[in-house]
């Protein structure tokens, strides 16, 4: 008989499985600039274009699952911010969208108007895509491919880090997850005592700090400061740096009381039982630096309104991964599953 195989847990698929399946797919093109990898945003494709030889196009494909409410705001704005920690502006969007049964004429309505926003704002026309009602889902999924382009000098990939370089945060931790917390779970954190402008206030982080990291990612790159930035979505913070880790081949060292936890993302994480570094954080963005930019890079965000902060330093392979509080050695923690999952399984506080 065949082993008995584990069944996976909700969300993205683990980095060693991902490792392998990636490892077996074709990728052999010469045109391929930079292929599918753990922990890497987005492919780059070297166009060869007439009279523009330093282009590479950018692709991405993202879906959102997690939330509906606003979900046409969050695919257009995930896949932006994908392209964006590569050094690429986005420009063609084609959105896959899947309904369920029962949905009505103004509920698509409604996340197309989302969309069609969310790309007016970014500059990015609609190409195409595709629509249907299906038994598969129960729930709205829109799921996106995003194209833009970028100079081929002005890449960045997550595993560009090297030893030496300063590990920096420009956000804070958990800003999707708790905006995902606020409007999926708002009746029962009503019943809970939670008010409704705490609640709102929440639900408004996907506005206000926001989950976009267009500007601080393509302020970065422009300006050549950053050796590596990733987009932490799914698993939070701490698999983002995880990730980084594995693109690069490099070890890191985590300051983890360092990591900026706004008191209302803490608080909220806290009344259902979920870890700040472990929750969905689209609007946090993870960026490496030289030593001699950092103050730079730094200074660049906070004129774009964006707080950064260093989190720790880069190491060489050898010394591993490490989480550090009050300058002990710690583990960094890794999640197999985001923990905003946790709200859907019955185990919210």
């Amino acid at each position: 008989m065949p082993p008995i195989s584990a069944s996976l847990p909700t969300g993205k698929l683990p980095a060693t499985l991902l490792a392998q399946l990636l490892s077996s797919l074709p990728t052999a093109d010469p045109h391929l600039f930079l292929g599918p990898g753990v922990g890497e945003d987005a492919a780059l494709i070297e166009l060869n274009s007439a009279g523009r030889p330093d282009r590479l196009l950018a692709a991405k494909s993202d879906p959102i699952t997690f939330a509906t409410d606003e979900i046409g705001y969050y695919a257009v704005n995930v896949c932006a911010n994908d392209l964006a920690v590569c050094g690429a502006r986005a420009r063609f969007y084609l959105p896959t969208v899947l309904l369920p049964e029962q949905t009505t004429d103004a509920n698509v309505r409604q996340i197309f108007s989302q969309i069609s926003d969310a790309c007016r704002t970014l500059g990015i026309a609609v190409a195409g895509g595709h629509t249907e009602v299906t038994p598969a889902v129960n729930q709205p999924v829109v799921a996106g491919t995003l194209l833009g382009e970028v100079s081929r000098r002005k890449v960045v990939r997550t595993g560009g880090c090297r030893p030496g370089d300063v590990i920096l945060l420009a956000g804070s931790a958990a800003i999707e997850g708790t905006s995902i917390i606020a409007r999926e779970k708002r009746d029962a954190l009503l019943a809970q005592g939670w008010t409704a402008a705490e609640l709102d206030a929440a639900a408004n982080y996907l506005h206000e700090p926001g989950i976009s990291v267009l500007a601080p990612a393509l302020a970065a790159a422009e300006a050549e400061l950053a050796t590596a930035m990733h987009d932490p979505t799914e698993g939070g913070v701490a698999t983002g740096l995880w990730e980084i880790a594995d693109a690069s081949g490099c070890g890191l060292e985590v300051d983890l009381l360092r990591i900026p936890v706004t008191p209302l993302t803490a608080q909220l994480c806290a009344a259902c039982g979920l870890d700040p570094l472990g929750t969905i954080a689209s609007g946090g963005l993870l960026a490496t630096a030289a030593p001699d930019n950092v103050a730079s890079l730094l200074t660049l965000w906070q004129k774009l309104g964006k707080q950064g902060q260093s989190i720790g330093r880069v190491l060489p392979a050898e010394k591993g991964v490490c989480g550090m509080r009050d300058s002990k050695r710690t583990a960094l923690p890794r999640f197999d599953a985001d923990e905003i999952v946790k709200l859907w399984a019955g185990k919210e506080a």
